[in-house]
């Protein structure tokens, strides 16, 4: 048998009582498993099913090349207080839906794990704007981030700070964000105003329309855009 544990992406309900679970794990990258029966009455695990829950699932080490991993056992790493917000659980469930599309081809990697582990302990201080830092972080890790330049204005779609405005969304206080966080030692620490997150925001999904393959806007964006509209 072997332990793998990895932060629930998204899932999907099979027949009456199995499901399908799209994980993004420490040891295997991207990787889906097969669960069965719960969603049968007597089990309470179902309740593990949260977005960005931290799961640690035993497989049979037999299938580990399996692209659809069968799971003998499944327990929760640990079952963060963030969940009874509803700002946070909003927050969660718009990330969690942003990773399965950026890192659904994702192998191993200790960095960008690392990186979603330090969102949530944001999130637990009710940090709620980190996740604005944390879609950046995750195009770091992921190779896709914007290169670096003198110039004023970010082109998204190739990438580059050019002299002029190529994009109506990328203006010189959106692209001096970008600039701002992939520079700082300290980005989760970065004030971001509340007149410029939307846009920030918006930018930032401009950005991977270009960049992330087949990539749609997250059904959860309006619900993450009233939380802007509080705070």
């Amino acid at each position: 048998m072997l332990s793998v544990t990895g932060f629930l992406l998204s899932y999907i309900k099979y027949g009456d009582n199995d499901c399908v679970l799209h994980c993004f794990t420490k040891e295997k990258g991207s990787q889906s498993f097969f669960v069965r029966g719960i969603y049968s009455k007597k089990n309470k695990k179902k309740a593990y099913l949260l977005p960005l829950a931290e799961l640690c699932l035993t497989v049979d080490g037999r299938h580990k090349d399996q692209t659809l991993l069968p799971v003998s056992k499944i327990d929760l790493v640990e079952n963060p207080d963030f969940y009874q917000s509803v700002k946070a659980s909003s927050v969660v469930f718009f990330v969690a839906d942003f990773l399965n599309q950026v890192l659904k081809h994702e192998h191993p990697n200790p960095g960008l794990y690392g990186e979603i582990l330090l969102f949530l302990d944001e999130l637990e201080k009710n940090h709620y704007q980190s996740y604005l830092v944390f879609l950046l972080q995750i195009l770091q890790n992921s190779g896709i981030l914007p290169l670096s330049g003198y110039e004023k204005f970010l082109d998204p779609e190739t990438a580059t700070y050019v002299a002029a405005q190529r994009h109506p969304l990328f203006g010189e206080d959106v692209s001096a964000l970008w600039k701002l966080i992939i520079s700082s030692e300290t980005p989760y620490g970065i004030q971001i105003r509340g007149s410029l997150k939307k846009e920030f925001l918006d930018s930032l999904l401009v950005y991977c329309h270009y960049h992330v393959t087949d990539f749609r806007t997250p059904g959860s964006l309006d619900i993450v855009k009233q939380i802007f509209a509080e705070n």
